[in-house]
């Protein structure tokens, strides 16, 4: 007879495959910013130099599968509605495709590893698979499927070394995965962040129980900070290697890192000396951080951090005329309703709950029992805040696909709280880890109808908003069914 464990895996990705690769391909045209990571995946192979606000290794890793796959470049990816000229674009978005399938399968080992039932977690995973945002956003030539698969792999990989003895050699992918999450995108460091945060706080409070103090500092630090160094740092390496000529971005650099670049030439830079490897490493990096922080250009379906939880100002990505004259086609990175909303209200109620119990500990000097004796709420409403907390104060642009990791998070939060009723009379924080499911609580078996409820309605939802997600032909009827909100339009 198979595992139950075993047939929730099976389950969440056969229906991870079919929701990511029903209508593959479709559109056979640009769609929103693959008009510029087209461009950027382009570059290395025609090897001129370009310069992109975001580490390389999304790019790096899309561009791999077409020169396997024998990529041309020669398409200009020039506008939103270019029509490609051939398949060759199909391999381009696969890779995206495949990282999107792996992703709820993560979460649903993520989350068994932080001690949710099976249930829970499996609904956790079925929750990710119905995300129309995030099947939206891995279908397409886009980085954040990278993004989000490298950085919960990290946490898992982290979960499993604190849950298997603390064996080291579980630490080390952790450390790797989070590199390679800050390396597609610097938001990505926030999944380091949080493992540094766990580790400072656990060794600050439990140093006495640690024996060989030395050693265990120098491990952590070789783990999670000198290998994550250098894999950031040879990521660049390879970008500069493949980009070994004069290109578009030169614009951006100083005369001595163009002076490192084929056919570059300039009369007043003859006595400029040519940056190193690592020189290069640092102005790029640099270089970076100024464009972000100086972007000024507004976006028609740009919106504010505080606006994500409630999903006020979703993305407008692609339109075509439909087969008949009263029919359009639209893709919008437009999230589940259900899901999204439903993870808002759990954030919130855990939040309200969280503060109170904090100020009580505060009063009675119990702070560090709390955490204790409530870490796994305290970890997931942290790590909701730590994903939210960069966008805060930032003026440039931003847009609704920034609170992905935030909204994993939420969606963990709300298996965890339905899963808390069937275990305690205080769904909020864990107030007894070792109570026993089985007790006569009130909320007995409420969890499960619950979670029955939610990924029925959820998977309605999905289906519905289902034309939006994958660009299928509309009435304008029915279109403007979809459109909750005047802010959706």
């Amino acid at each position: 007879m198979i595992n139950r464990n075993k047939l929730y895996i099976i389950i969440i990705i056969i229906a991870s495959i079919a929701t990511h690769f029903l209508f593959f391909g479709q559109p056979r045209e640009t769609v929103f910013d693959e008009v510029h990571f087209g461009k950027f995946i382009s570059g290395y192979f025609t090897h001129e130099y370009f310069f992109d606000i975001h580490p390389p290794l999304g790019k790096l890793l899309i561009s791999g599968v077409g020169y396997i796959t024998g990529f041309e470049p020669g398409f200009s990816f020039a506008e939103i509605g270019q029509g490609f000229p051939d398949d060759a674009y199909l391999w381009l978005r696969l890779l995206p495709i495949l990282a999107g399938v792996l992703l709820p399968l993560v979460i649903f080992l993520f989350a068994l590893r932080l001690g949710l039932s099976p249930l829970a977690s499996f609904a956790a995973g079925l929750f990710i698979v119905l995300e129309n945002a995030l099947l939206a956003q891995s279908r397409l030539m886009l980085l954040d499927p990278f993004l989000l698969l490298f950085g919960f792999s990290a946490l898992l990989f982290y979960f499993i070394y604190e849950t298997s003895s603390h064996n080291t050699k579980f630490l080390l992918p952790a450390g790797i995965f989070a590199a390679l999450a800050v390396s597609v995108k610097w938001t990505g460091a926030t999944f380091l962040l949080i493992i540094l945060i766990i580790e400072i706080f656990k060794t600050g409070t439990n140093r006495w129980m640690v024996k060989n103090w030395p050693r265990y500092l120098i491990s952590r630090a070789v783990f999670l900070v000198i290998i994550p160094g250098v894999i950031y740092f040879s990521i660049f390496a390879i970008h500069f290697s493949l980009l070994s000529k004069s290109g578009p971005g030169d614009a951006f650099m100083t005369p001595q890192f163009r002076k490192t670049l084929q056919g570059y030439n300039d009369p007043e830079t003859k006595t400029v000396i040519p940056l190193n490897l690592w020189g290069k490493f640092k102005e790029l990096n640099i270089q970076m951080y100024k464009s972000n922080a100086t972007l000024t250009a507004g976006h028609p379906y740009s919106s504010k951090w505080y606006t994500w939880p409630f999903m006020i100002r979703p993305i407008y990505y692609w339109h075509e005329q439909g087969p008949q004259p009263t029919q359009s086609a639209r893709i919008y990175l437009l999230g589940n309703p259900v899901i999204w909303w439903t993870s808002t209200l759990a954030v919130a109620y855990l939040a309200v709950a969280a503060l109170a119990l904090v100020l009580k500990a505060f009063k009675t000097k119990t702070v560090l029992t709390l955490w204790r004796t409530n870490n796994l709420p305290v970890f997931l409403l942290g790590a909701w805040i730590i994903n939210l907390l960069p966008f805060v104060g930032i003026s440039r642009a931003m847009f609704l696909y920034h609170y992905f990791t935030a909204l994993i998070f939420g969606i963990l939060i709300l298996t965890y709280l339905i899963d808390q009723m069937d275990k305690t009379k205080n769904p909020a924080l864990e107030k007894d880890r070792g109570s026993d499911p089985k007790t006569n609580s009130p909320f007995q078996g409420r969890g499960k109808r619950i979670f029955a409820i939610l990924l029925a309605v959820s998977i309605i939802t999905f289906v519905f908003f289902a034309p939006l997600t994958y660009g299928r032909p509309l009435s304008e009827k029915m279109y403007n069914a979809r459109i909750w909100l005047k802010t959706w339009l």
